[in-house]
This record gives structure tokens, C-alpha cells and sequence, in this order.
């Protein structure tokens, strides 16, 4: 299983007993302010926007919440300027890592990434955009879809590739596609364990032991800073010692 689809899968399946939902409605209230401000309020003509939209109903957001969010993007409600930053790291064992964070103070986001990475034996600071490509990314576990009728469906919608990451499938797609792949799922009835337009790395870096447990708890950590929208890392964990690592947390 690759680094991104194992994170997103433990996600998805952490997700139900996590309470998150306070951190989750920041992160998203963030992302729709900058959409709104970079490119505008209308998300009929802003891709990042819209995405963002959709990822706040996905939580059950309550539409006032999203146009508030909009509105301060905007400049129509006053609100604080939300800056982005882009960090690139080596995780545990070498792994390359990107965190995108949206952030009101910039040195103490900075501060508090560096430390997360100094603690969990990782190197902050490096140049490692190169190791990844931006996709569509979705997941599909097998037992909701048959092969070939997913094969034929999501090539209908414009993909590029699905490949066979154990116990699930990995579709990608160029990220105009993206769109047009989860809408041909969603109406053939297929649920997804994630959706995004995401930076999909070209290799991955084998992690075991302590290095192992090191990267999970590193990603965990980040994503649960309400600065950090995302997260991107080419590790590779083997199922089974996955899945014995996910149990002692």
C-alpha cells in the first residue's frame, strides 16, 4: 500500500471515532477564505473554491458558516489575513513530505512545524517537490466496487490509471478530471474512502519499526495542527505491520 492511500484510508477509517469536527470546520473555513480571496467568491468560476465548498457540506458545514467564510475571503466582513506556506521536509527514514498550511502567523506555524519534525526524527527544510505530481486521487475499497465495471466506469469519466494497492483500488487522473471521475462514481452508487486533488509521489521510501511508527505519529500530529490543510509523503508501510501499529494507538 503506497504512502498516500495508506494515510487517507487510516483516515477515513479513524475518521467515525475521532473528534475532530471543531478542527476540521477551521481548516475548511481557512481553505474557503483563501480560495475566495486569491480568486474570487463565485465558486461557478473557482475551482478551489468549489472544491472547498464541497469538502464543508461533506462535513455537514452549515451554509451560513460557508458564507461567512466567503465574505471575509472577500473583503465584504472584516476578518483576519490568512496567509499560505508551503513546507518540504524528510520525514522518519528519508521519506520526502510537503505540508501546505494556512496559517494567521506565519513564524509560529513555522516554529511549532520545525519542532514537530526535530521530535519525530525527521529534517525540516529540503527541496523535495520534485518527487511528486499533482493528481486527482481517489480511493476505492475493493469489496464496493467489481474491477472491471470500476476499470470501464472511471475511464469513461477521463482517468489515467487505476492501480491495485491491496485492499484497495487507486484511481488517478489529471486534476481537471478529477470532477468528472467522483461524479461518475457517485452516480453509479461506488463510496469512496477519499477523494482529492492531491501531490502523488513517483517513488516511495520502505519504512519498518521504529521509523514506521515515527511517520505515523508525525502525520498524525500534523494533521491535527488546525494550521495544516494538508499533508503529502511517500512512505510505504507494510499491511500487516500497519495494521499492528494502528492497534497499540
Amino acid at each position: 500500500m503506497s504512502g498516500h492511500s495508506k494515510w487517507a484510508t487510516i483516515k477515513h477509517k479513524k475518521g467515525a471515532a475521532d473528534a475532530r469536527r471543531g478542527k476540521i470546520f477551521t481548516k475548511i473555513i481557512k481553505e474557503i477564505s483563501v480560495a475566495a480571496r486569491i480568486s474570487g467568491g463565485d465558486p461557478d468560476s473557482n475551482p478551489r473554491l468549489r472544491t472547498a465548498i464541497l469538502a464543508a457540506k461533506a462535513e455537514n458545514m452549515p451554509a451560513d458558516n460557508i458564507k461567512r467564510a466567503i465574505q471575509k475571503g472577500t473583503g465584504e466582513l472584516p476578518g483576519t489575513i490568512i496567509e499560505e506556506a508551503v513546507y518540504e521536509a524528510y520525514g522518519p527514514g528519508g521519506a520526502a513530505m510537503i505540508v501546505e498550511v494556512t496559517t494567521d502567523n506565519k513564524n509560529r506555524t513555522t516554529a511549532e512545524i520545525r519542532h514537530m519534525f526535530s521530535k519525530h526524527g525527521g529534517a525540516f527544510g529540503a527541496s523535495v517537490a520534485w518527487l511528486f505530481s499533482k493528481k486527482g486521487y481517489v480511493v476505492v475499497e475493493k469489496d464496493k466496487a467489481d474491477e472491471e465495471e470500476l476499470l470501464e466506469l472511471i475511464t469513461d469519466a477521463g482517468a489515467d490509471d487505476m492501480v491495485d494497492d491491496g485492499s484497495n483500488w487507486e484511481i488517478l487522473s489529471a486534476p481537471d478530471k478529477f470532477q468528472s471521475v467522483v461524479d461518475h462514481l457517485k452516480t453509479a452508487q461506488i463510496a469512496t474512502a477519499a477523494a482529492e486533488v492531491t501531490m502523488v509521489p513517483q517513488n516511495y521510501v520502505k519504512l519498518s519499526g521504529k521509523q514506521a511508527d515515527q511517520m505515523l505519529r508525525l502525520m498524525d500530529e500534523l494533521e491535527d495542527h488546525e494550521d495544516v490543510s494538508h499533508v503529502y509523503a511517500n512512505f510505504d508501510i507494510e499491511e500487516s505491520e500497519l495494521q499492528a501499529l494502528t492497534q497499540e494507538k
